[in-house]
């Protein structure tokens, strides 16, 4: 994980002081992928109530992989794991591990803020959005309260009741202006009243006089036929209008008012009456609702008891929530489908061998594959005489000691018998096989050692050892290898290998590195067969330390093999036919990791038996119809 794995943006578009909103956050991050490539560094980013994440930081302009919004996000730090921590959206989980419990506990509180910030129930989101509420309702005419009010009866007969208030305070108004009219209209007739008196006294004026009025010593006027007539023609107007009736008007638009009222008020009782039947509706999908979700619940709680494959907690560990009988099962499905998986691969390649290579009756190595003894003569002096006739005191190189006292143990102890007090116990007898076990623990990590002993026709023990050393060949008899590379040669009879093993979920992935070395041993008395051997033991090198991806396997293995010759009738050449070669296969393997006891075992006592059947079936294939290399 990268030293800089927490950073955070503060700009005027990720943070907001005056509101208090959360700063975006971004840093890499483990995040489980699945049980094939485990836990990946992946770069994450928390803005806006979303959590995403990226392959790197780099690559952000591609747009990001996934995202989570977290209003509803459950937060569940490890129990055991102090770096990790799980965010669960309904069925959607992330498992994500920081660089340290520190680390952890910051995304943690982070993502809490973004959380609690979330939505319109948190402070900030009122106080974003208060201001614009309030600015529609004043537009409106409406406040919050009148515009949430048409959703209940009781609110609507509130409404009524304002809208009666508003109609009493109209009402006083129009009496307000009736009083204000009336008032006008008597100021008016006083008017018209002293008028009409003056053209009555003016109706007895003789006609001859002036049409300009005059003043009688009381100091009225005195007008003549002209103006007479105008104020006769203005008192008779005003009459008019003081003939219209406001008080009639005003109550025309009380029983206008009186009519709207009413009608409100029965749209109400129909509102109410349709709200009843929305409350039953309601009343119903809420019973519908927590039937759901008393179901789901249900579900959710089984489904927890059952065995869940693929997360982290499910993975080989000290804290693994696994069973035994549930970690086998899975093992052994797996075991299956490889071996399902070989056998079609190999009858695919067997087919294409037959379709593509054609079958003369002369040539009797046409089916065969090309081999580098196959046109040599019957001899010794063979492309492997430099092998054979390498001595111990020739094989020098830096771990010449430890291979010498390897050949001598394994020579010592690997070929006495099984009885005695050695505790061997018999666990597989197929024909001429047989597979043995010791069961040894040590600090709960299985150590048993296997000792099996067979007896293959037709092959000799250098033939057997040479096709178990020579990396050339690795791969054709091989299955449980996903990749190996020679780390370094010492000799021509001594390397250095470096090999990962396919994994099998939900144990971790293994690897090895070992150094194997071939070495002829010559017998000690002529009755007795040479001894071709090859030991394979693990050593540690600069170029190949341990990783984080595998746990690194300890071995200590070799294959023990003897040729015996019966002699051939007459004088016949020595055939396949005459020869046998026993063989003794030992291995002490330290697994490490957490894999449980029951599960090594029987995975043992499957794979070996199978194994050394495969490899001597091969060497068989290989050498049939070569000539012999003793």
């Amino acid at each position: 994980m990268s030293d800089h794995s927490w950073n955070s943006s503060g700009s005027d578009e990720d943070q907001d002081p005056e509101l208090g909103q959360p700063v975006e956050f971004g840093g890499v991050l483990s995040k489980w992928t699945n049980y094939i490539h485990g836990w990946q560094d992946r770069w994450v980013v928390l803005r806006k109530n979303t959590l995403s994440y990226y392959k790197s930081e780099h690559e952000r302009e591609f747009g990001c992989r996934g995202s989570l919004c977290l209003s509803k996000a459950v937060i569940t730090p490890h129990e055991f794991d102090e770096c990790r921590f799980d965010i669960s959206v309904n069925d959607s989980v992330w498992y994500l591990r920081a660089e340290d419990p520190e680390h952890r506990q910051q995304w943690i509180e982070s993502i809490e803020l973004h959380k609690a910030e979330s939505g319109y129930g948190s402070e900030s989101s009122l106080r974003r959005h208060g201001s614009t509420l309030s600015l529609t309702s004043a537009a409106s005419g409406f406040s919050a309260t009148s515009t949430s009010s048409f959703r209940k009866g009781h609110s609507l007969r509130e409404k009524l009741a304002e809208m009666e208030t508003f109609r009493d305070i109209l009402c006083r108004q129009v009496d307000t202006l009736q009083r204000y009219f009336d008032n006008c209209a008597d100021e008016v007739s006083k008017d018209v009243f002293q008028r009409d008196k003056v053209c009555l006294s003016a109706s007895v004026v003789e006609d001859d006089e002036d049409d300009f009025p005059s003043t009688k010593p009381d100091g009225d006027y005195l007008l003549n036929n002209s103006s007479k007539e105008k104020l006769c023609s203005q008192g008779t107007l005003v009459k008019e209008a003081n003939g219209i009736d406001f008080k009639g008007e005003a109550i025309t638009f009380k029983a206008t008012t009186a009519g709207i009222l009413s009608t409100l008020s029965h749209c109400i009782e129909l509102m109410v009456k349709r709200e009843e039947s929305w409350q039953r509706r309601l009343d119903k999908e809420m019973e519908r609702r927590r039937r759901t979700e008393d179901a789901y619940k249900a579900a959710v709680s089984e489904l927890k008891k059952k065995p869940h494959y693929g997360g982290p907690d499910y993975e080989e560990g000290p804290n693994s929530l696994i069973n035994e009988e549930e970690f086998f099962d899975a093992v052994e499905a797996a075991l299956d489908k490889q071996d399902k998986i070989e056998e079609q691969s190999q009858s695919e390649a067997k087919s294409r061998t037959l379709l593509s290579i054609p079958m003369t009756p002369g040539d009797t190595h046409s089916t065969i594959s090309t081999h580098r003894y196959s046109t040599k003569p019957h001899s010794h002096a063979s492309s492997l005489s430099s092998v054979e006739l390498v001595s111990a005191s020739d094989d020098v190189h830096r771990f010449s000691a430890q291979v010498e006292e390897m050949v001598q143990n394994h020579m010592a102890y690997s070929l006495q018998d099984v009885g005695g007090d050695a505790n061997w116990q018999l666990v597989i007898e197929e024909g001429e096989m047989k597979v043995y076990r010791r069961e040894v623990e040590e600090n709960g990590i299985v150590l048993d050692p296997l000792k099996a002993t067979h007896a293959v026709k037709g092959v000799t023990g250098h033939e057997v050892c040479q096709y178990f050393w020579d990396t050339n060949f690795r791969y054709d008899w091989e299955t449980t290898v996903e990749n190996f590379n020679v780390v370094e040669r010492l000799s021509d009879s001594a390397v250095i290998i470096y090999q990962t093993h396919k994994r099998v979920w939900p144990a971790s992935q293994r690897d090895v590195l070992y150094l194997s070395g071939m070495r002829k041993v010559p017998a000690n008395n002529e009755n007795d067969p040479d001894t071709w051997l090859v030991c394979n033991f693990s050593v540690e090198h600069d170029s190949s330390p341990p990783t984080n991806k595998c746990i690194r396997a300890k071995i200590n293995v070799a294959m023990i093999c003897q040729t015996l010759v019966s002699p051939p009738e007459g004088d016949k050449e020595i055939s396949r036919d005459n020869i046998l070669c026993k063989i003794t296969y030992v291995a002490n393997v330290n697994p490490g990791g957490w894999a449980p006891a029951s599960v090594l075992r029987a995975v043992a006592k499957r794979e070996y038996p199978k194994f050394l059947k495969r490899f001597t079936s091969y060497v068989q294939e290989k050498t049939s119809g070569k000539p012999i290399l003793f």
